[in-house]
């Protein structure tokens, strides 16, 4: 299982103000921080996600087909996720709505890096 995903960034600051943001809005809040890198999420409480400055020196660049996806309780949860992730200049994926037959509700965006992630929740 995993324990927390790392995305890039070349603006800890700006990436720090978003996720705190979002991360808030799932009851956690940061749980390690040094110069290069931020993480946020509850230890043993699950996957976290961390913000980080490339290890080698060159500039953060998004991955072709990586996402990462915030599991929420409720579809009014993904909808006020993904509205505050768009007011925290995120770009539009995919508006909060149903995505096929089977339960799931979904709504994707970009960080203000270019990371795509998603907030979903599954049969309800």
């Amino acid at each position: 299982m995993l324990g927390y995903v790392t995305v890039g960034t070349n603006d800890l600051k700006r990436s720090a103000e978003f996720y705190d943001k979002i991360c808030a809005e799932f009851g956690v809040g940061r749980m390690m921080e040094f110069d290069t890198f931020i993480a946020w999420g509850k230890p043993g409480g699950g996957c976290g996600i961390a913000a980080t400055k490339p290890f080698d020196g060159n500039a953060a660049s998004v991955g072709n087909g990586v996402m990462c996806a915030f599991q929420a309780d409720s579809k009014e949860q993904v909808d006020k996720v993904y509205a505050l992730a768009i007011s925290l200049g995120a770009t539009d994926e995919g508006a909060a709505g149903p995505r096929g037959d089977s339960g799931f509700y979904a709504g994707y965006f970009r960080d203000p890096d270019g990371n795509k992630l998603n907030v979903f929740t599954m049969g309800g």
